[in-house]
C-alpha cells in the first residue's frame, strides 16, 4: 500500500491494453456463458417511470448486440413516484424491485398470476445466491444537459469503434460492462451485487480482482490530495495483503471532501503523499449480500418514510458506512442510521486499492470531449456508420469525431467536435470543440424560403433536439460547453458569457426568465429560454440568443417573447423517450440502408452486410421490404464484378439477405453454394482445371502426377513396389486460421510451427504396394478394410462416416485412379495415425500428405512438398472439413518454420526453416509440455463457423486473424532471439485470439487446467483449432516444467497425458 506509483502516466498507457481484454471477457462471456460466467442480473436506477422506459429499450438494444447475454435479466428501476430518495435508498429499492421480478417471473410460469406483495423468505435467498450489477444512472445530469435525452450512462464514447466499423457506436454502458464483466470472477461462485456509477469509467484490470468473502469491498485508487479534496476519501488500514498491482485492506473510516487537516487528523495520507480516492465502486459478497438482500426487501416502510419527510440516503455516505464501526455513531443520528446499524453492522467493508486504475469521469461536457481528445485521442473511431461527403465540397476537420450521422455538402465542421446521432443539411457550420447531439436540421428541399438558410454553432457549444411529451414539435437546446446550469445568475453564464452581459445584449429581464416569484435559485437550469417554435425560427432565435445577430433586433426580441418556452428544468420532465427511442431506431437503420445499398452498387461487398441488415430490421415499418429490394439485386452481383468477386462472398450475401428477408429453407440452400464455392476457389488457386479434372480429364494427371516412366510398375513385366511414407506431427506456436481458405486465397498468411515426434516415433504414415491384379485394396490402424474394383465408384460427394473418405480424396487429387497403372496392377494402401483422435496435431492433413505423397511417389509423379502441400489444400476441401495449408506444411518440412502464403493463381507458399541453435532447441525441449488434454475435438465444427463470420465479414474476425499473422512474425523474431519468455506472451495473446475466433474452442476443462498451469507457465495454449486435443505449456523454467509434470502427474484432478516429444531435424 506504500509504493510509489505514477498512476496517470501507467494508466494511459495502458488504457489500450486493458479496453481490449475488457471487451474480449465481455463477448466471451456473453457467447458462452455457461464457461466464463456472466452476470444473472443487470439493474438500472432511473430517475422517472419514463426514463426507465428508455433504459429498458437501451437494455434491449445491448442484448441484441451481444452487450449482454441472452440468460441475463435486465431490469430498470425508477424511483418510487419519481422522487428522489439517494443512491443509498435507491439501491434498496432497486433490489426489492429485482427480487419482485424474480417472484413475478415464478409466479407467471406457474399459475399466470402476476400478483405482487413482498418477496417471501424463499425469493430473498434466491436473490441472494445471484451475482447482480447494479448500475446507478438516474439524475438529471446538470453538468451534461446534452445526455439528458439518452441517459447520461449512455452517452457515445467511441473507443475502439474502429475494431469493428459496421457495429453499433460504442456507448460509455458497454464500457462500463466490458470492464464489470472481468469483475464477476471476483465472486466465484459466492452469490453478490456489484455497484457501479453511470458516470464513470474506471480502467483497471478487473479480472485479477479478489474480493473477502462474507463482506462488502470498495475499489479505491491513490491520488493527489488537491482531487481528493472534492471526493470521498477511503482511510485504510496500514496491514492487509499487498502485491505489485494491488493492495486489500479493512477500511477503518470514510471521509466527505476533507480538507488537508482531516486527512491528517485521520492518518488518510499515504507514504508517498497521496490518499485513496473513492471510486464509486462497491462490491458485497455472501453474507454481507444477503443481509443487504433482507434489509432490502423489508425497505418499503423505510423509503415511504424518506418520501414523506423528503429524505435521502446516500449510497456512499449512509449506506456505507453501516459496514465501518467508526461512523456508526455519526450514521445513528442520520435519517434510518440506527436500522442500518442494526441490520448490515456485523460485516466488515475491504479497500481494494487498484494501483493503475485510470478514473475516467464524465460529469460535465468538457471532460467528455476532454477524454475524447486527449486521454483516449488514440483510441477514437472518428467516423463510424456515417454519411460524409467529399472534402471538396465540405469542410470536416480530421479530428472532428462524427458518430451514426448524416453530413450533407455545404457543411462546416471544426476541430475536436463530436456530432452523433444527426442529420445536418447544407449551410450549417459548425465550430470546434462543439457537440451536436440528435439534430435533425431540414434539406434545403423542404424549406420555404428563396435564400438558402445559413446558421453557425459557434465554438465551444453545446446543441442538441428534444421530442416533447403530448407534442409534434421538438424544441432545439443549447449552452457552452463550460456553461454549469446549476450556477446561480450572479456568477453563472449562459453560451460562455456572464449571465448579466447576455441579458443587457438581448434587451430582456431576469423576470422574462424566471417568471415565478417562487424562484428564489436562478440559473440556467430552470430559466425558461428556449423557445418551441417552427424548425427555422428557433435557429433564428438560437442564433440571437447566442449572441451571433444583431442583438438589439426588436423584431427576434418580440418573437422570443411571445413564444411558449421552456427550462432545461421542465424539459427534463418533457422528454418524449418512446419518440427519441423510435427516431433513434429509424435514423440508425436509414444509415445502414445507405451503407448497403452504397456496397451494393459500387463496392465489392466489403461490409458486413449481416450485421447492417440486422440494424435495418429494427425499422419495423418498412425495414423487411428494403431487405427485400436489396435481395432482388442479388442476382446481378455476381455478373457486374466477375473478375474479381469471389463465388464464395457473393452467395454469402445472397444468404444473408435471405435470413434477413425470413427465408431460412433458401439460406441452407445458398450456405451450401457458399461451401461448394470455397472449395472450387481453393482449388483453382492451387491448380487449373480442377472440376475438369474431377470429371475425368487427363489433363490433371498430367499437371499433378507428372510421370516419368509409367511402365517403372506396370509394364509387361510385373515388378513389385513399395513405398513408405513416414512424418512428424507439427505443434503450432501462432497464426493458425490466416492459412484456411478463403482467407489465405486473398490475403496473405503466417504461420510459425514446428514438426515433433512423439514417444522416439514418427506417429503418421502409409505403405502404398503394387500387387498384381486390378483394383485397390484399403486398410487402416484400427481394423477397417475396403476393396474396390470398380473405380468409377470413387466419386463425390463422400459420406461423413467414411473412414475411407481421406484415401478416396486423395486418388482423386492425384488423379491415381485415371492412371494407366491401375489398369494392369493392384495397389494396396495402409495408413495409420498413432496419435489420439482429435488431437490437434494436424493429424488428418499430414496423414493426407503421407497418403498423397505415396501415391504420388509409386506413380512417379511430382512428390516436392510444396506440390503435395498445395493438393492436401484441396484434398480437404473435398471431404468438406476445410482447413488451410499449415498442418501439411507443419508435418512435411523438418525443424521450426515461419510459413507465408501469397494469394493468386496459383497460390504461393514460402517456407522460411528457422536456424535453431542448439541453445535453443535445448530450452525449448526443457520448457515446452506437451500434453494430451483427453478433450476430443472435431476442427471443421469450429471451422464453418469460423470461414462464415469471415465470409460475412466479421470486422472483429478479420483485425483478430490479421493480428494473429502479425504475431507470428513477432514469434519468429523472438525465437530467432532465443528469448522464450516473449513467445510465451504470444501464446497467451494468441489463445484470446483463438477464443475471440469461437468461444467453443475451450471448455470448462481446459480453463481449469489453464489456470492450474498458470503459476508455472508463461504461456499456454491449444494446438490448432482447439476444442480439445493437446495443450502446449511453456513452463517458466526448466526447473518449472518439472514441477508442473510432476504436479500434472500426481493430480487427481487432471486425467492428462504428458507425452515425451523431440523437434523433428532430419529431412
Amino acid at each position: 500500500m506504500e509504493r510509489k506509483y505514477n498512476i496517470r502516466s501507467r494508466g494511459k498507457a495502458d488504457l489500450a491494453g486493458i479496453l481490449r481484454k475488457s471487451w474480449y471477457h465481455l463477448r466471451l462471456s456473453v457467447r458462452h456463458p455457461a464457461r466464463v460466467p456472466t452476470w444473472d442480473a443487470i439493474v438500472l436506477t432511473a430517475a422517472s417511470p419514463e426514463q426507465a422506459q428508455l433504459y429498458e429499450w437501451q437494455l434491449k438494444r445491448a442484448k441484441r448486440m451481444g452487450r449482454i447475454a441472452d440468460s441475463t435479466v435486465t431490469l430498470a428501476v425508477p424511483d418510487p413516484d419519481g422522487q428522489r430518495i439517494g443512491s443509498g435508498a435507491a439501491t434498496l429499492h432497486a433490489i426489492l424491485e429485482l427480487a419482485k421480478h424474480y417472484q413475478e417471473i415464478s409466479l407467471d410460469s406457474q399459475c399466470g398470476s402476476s400478483q405482487m406483495k413482498e418477496p417471501s423468505s424463499s425469493y430473498i435467498y434466491l436473490i441472494a445466491k445471484k451475482h447482480v450489477l447494479l448500475l446507478h444512472a438516474g439524475g438529471d445530469s446538470k453538468r451534461v444537459p446534452w445526455a439528458n435525452p439518452m441517459g447520461k450512462v449512455f452517452l457515445p464514447l467511441p473507443y475502439l469503434a474502429a475494431d469493428d466499423q459496421d457495429g453499433p457506436v460504442p456507448l460509455l454502458f458497454d464500457h462500463i460492462l466490458a470492464i464489470a464483466s472481468c469483475a464477476r470472477q471476483a465472486f466465484e461462485n459466492e452469490g453478490g451485487m456489484l455497484t457501479m456509477t453511470g458516470d464513470v469509467l474506471p480502467c483497471f484490470d478487473a479480472s485479477i480482482m479478489v474480493l473477502p468473502k462474507d463482506a462488502s469491498c470498495i475499489v479505491t485508487v491513490p491520488i493527489t490530495l488537491d482531487i481528493a479534496s472534492n471526493h470521498g476519501v477511503i482511510v485504510a488500514a496500514k496491514s492487509g495483503i499487498s502485491n505489485d498491482t494491488y493492495s486489500l485492506n479493512l477500511v477503518e473510516n470514510l471521509l466527505q471532501k476533507p480538507c488537508l487537516d482531516e486527512l491528517v487528523r485521520h492518518q488518510a495520507i499515504l507514504d508517498d503523499g497521496r490518499t485513496l480516492l473513492d471510486t464509486g465502486i462497491i462490491a458485497v459478497r455472501g453474507q454481507a449480500w444477503l443481509n443487504l438482500v433482507k434489509l432490502a426487501c423489508s425497505s418499503q416502510s423505510m423509503i415511504s418514510e424518506l418520501l414523506e419527510k423528503k429524505k435521502e440516503m446516500s449510497l456512499y455516505e449512509d449506506l456505507v458506512a453501516a459496514w465501518v464501526p467508526a461512523k456508526h455513531e455519526w450514521l445513528r443520528s442520520r435519517p434510518l442510521g440506527d436500522e442500518l446499524v442494526n441490520k448490515l453492522g456485523e460485516q466488515e467493508m475491504f479497500s481494494y486499492c487498484a494501483y493503475d486504475l485510470l478514473f475516467l469521469h464524465f460529469g460535465t461536457s468538457s471532460e467528455v470531449l476532454d477524454h475524447m481528445s486527449e486521454t483516449g485521442a488514440g483510441l477514437v473511431g472518428r467516423r463510424h456508420l456515417s454519411s460524409i461527403p467529399a472534402t471538396n465540397v465540405s469542410d470536416i476537420a480530421a479530428s472532428a469525431i462524427i458518430l451514426s450521422s448524416k453530413i450533407e455538402p455545404g457543411v462546416s465542421i471544426g476541430e475536436d467536435s463530436l456530432i452523433y446521432d444527426s442529420f445536418i443539411s447544407g449551410g450549417i457550420q459548425i465550430g470546434s470543440q462543439s457537440i451536436v447531439v440528435g439534430i435533425h436540421v431540414p434539406a434545403a428541399s423542404d424549406m420555404t424560403e428563396k435564400v438558402p438558410f445559413r446558421f453557425m454553432l459557434p465554438d465551444r457549444h453545446c446543441f442538441w433536439e428534444v421530442p416533447l411529451v403530448e407534442r409534434t414539435e421538438r424544441v432545439i437546446v443549447y449552452c457552452g460547453i463550460h456553461d454549469n446550469p446549476k450556477i446561480l445568475l450572479s456568477n453563472g453564464t449562459f453560451c460562455g458569457k456572464p449571465w448579466r452581459k447576455v441579458l443587457d445584449d438581448l434587451g430582456i429581464q431576469d423576470t422574462d426568465l424566471w417568471t415565478s416569484e417562487k424562484t428564489r435559485e436562478k440559473c440556467l437550469w430552470n430559466a425558461k429560454i428556449f423557445p418551441v417554435l417552427p424548425y427555422f425560427e428557433m435557429l433564428t432565435l438560437a442564433s440571437w440568443l447566442m449572441g451571433l445577430d444583431n442583438q438589439r433586433n426588436e423584431t427576434l426580441c418580440s418573437s422570443w417573447k411571445r413564444s411558449q418556452r421552456i427550462s432545461l428544468e421542465e424539459l427534463h420532465r418533457s422528454i418524449n423517450f418512446p419518440q427519441i427511442c423510435l427516431g433513434s431506431s429509424n435514423h440508425q437503420a436509414d444509415l445502414a440502408s445507405g451503407i448497403v445499398n452504397a456496397c451494393l452498387n459500387f463496392g465489392l461487398l466489403g461490409r458486413n452486410l449481416s450485421q447492417l441488415l440486422q440494424e435495418i430490421l429494427q425499422k419495423e415499418s418498412t425495414g423487411i421490404e428494403v431487405c427485400k429490394g436489396f435481395l432482388s439485386r442479388c442476382p446481378k452481383l455476381q455478373a457486374q464484378n466477375s473478375a474479381i468477386l469471389p463465388k464464395s462472398r457473393a452467395y454469402q450475401v445472397h444468404a444473408d439477405l435471405l435470413r434477413a428477408c425470413g427465408n431460412e429453407e433458401m439460406a441452407l440452400e445458398a450456405q451450401q453454394k457458399v461451401w461448394a464455392s470455397v472449395a472450387d476457389e481453393t482449388a483453382s488457386a492451387v491448380r487449373y482445371g480442377f472440376k475438369e479434372n474431377l470429371a475425368g480429364s487427363s489433363s490433371w494427371f498430367s499437371i499433378t502426377a507428372n510421370p516419368g516412366n509409367t511402365n517403372g510398375c506396370c509394364g509387361e513385366s510385373f515388378h513389385h513396389k513399395t513405398v513408405k511414407i513416414e512424418l512428424p506431427v507439427r505443434v503450432d506456436f501462432v497464426g493458425g486460421w490466416s492459412d484456411t481458405p478463403p482467407w489465405s486465397l486473398e490475403r496473405a498468411g503466417c504461420v510459425l510451427n514446428m514438426a515433433i515426434t512423439l514417444e522416439n516415433s514418427l506417429p503418421v504414415g502409409t505403405v502404398i504396394e503394387t500387387e498384381k491384379g486390378t483394383g485397390i485394396f484399403v486398410s487402416d490402424d484400427v481394423g477397417n478394410q475396403l476393396s474396390i474394383e470398380d473405380l468409377s465408384s470413387i466419386s463425390l460427394p463422400f459420406e461423413t462416416s467414411d473412414p475411407f473418405r481421406l484415401v478416396k480424396s486423395a486418388l482423386l487429387v492425384t488423379n491415381v485412379i485415371h492412371a494407366k497403372i491401375l489398369q494392369s496392377v493392384a495397389l494396396r494402401i495402409r495408413t495409420w495415425a498413432n496419435v489420439p483422435r482429435g488431437s490437434g496435431l494436424g493429424t488428418s492433413s499430414i496423414l493426407a500428405a503421407a497418403v498423397v505423397k505415396g501415391l504420388l511417389r509409386i506413380t512417379d509423379g511430382d512428390e516436392s512438398n510444396e506440390n503435395v502441400a498445395r493438393l492436401v489444400l484441396v484434398l480437404e476441401q473435398l471431404m468438406g472439413t476445410g482447413g488451410g495449408w499449415q498442418d501439411q506444411i507443419g508435418g512435411l518440412y523438418a525443424g521450426i518454420k515461419f510459413t507465408t502464403s501469397f494469394p493468386g493463381i496459383p497460390l504461393r507458399l514460402q517456407v522460411i526453416p528457422l536456424l535453431a541453435s542448439s541453445q535453443l532447441i535445448k530450452e525449448l525441449q526443457q520448457r515446452l509440455l506437451v500434453v494430451f488434454t483427453g478433450q476430443v475435438r472435431l476442427a471443421h465444427q469450429v471451422l464453418h463457423k469460423v470461414v462464415t463470420r469471415y465470409l460475412q465479414r466479421d470486422n472483429l474476425l478479420v483485425s483478430s486473424i490479421k493480428r494473429l499473422a502479425e504475431l507470428a512474425k513477432i514469434a519468429r523474431e523472438a525465437l530467432m532471439n532465443c528469448d522464450i519468455d516473449a513467445l510465451g506472451d504470444i501464446m497467451l495473446e494468441a489463445w484470446r485470439l483463438h477464443q475471440e475466433l469461437d468461444p467453443f474452442c475451450s471448455n470448462e476443462f481446459v480453463d481449469k487446467l489453464f489456470a492450474f498451469c498458470d503459476r508455472y507457465c508463461c504461456g499456454y495454449k491449444l494446438v490448432g483449432a482447439g476444442g480439445g486435443g493437446f495443450a502446449l505449456l511453456l513452463a517458466k523454467s526448466a526447473e518449472s516444467a518439472e514441477e508442473l509434470s510432476s504436479s500434472l502427474t500426481n493430480s487427481s484432478d487432471f486425467d492428462v497425458k504428458i507425452y515425451g516429444w523431440k523437434i523433428f531435424l532430419e529431412n
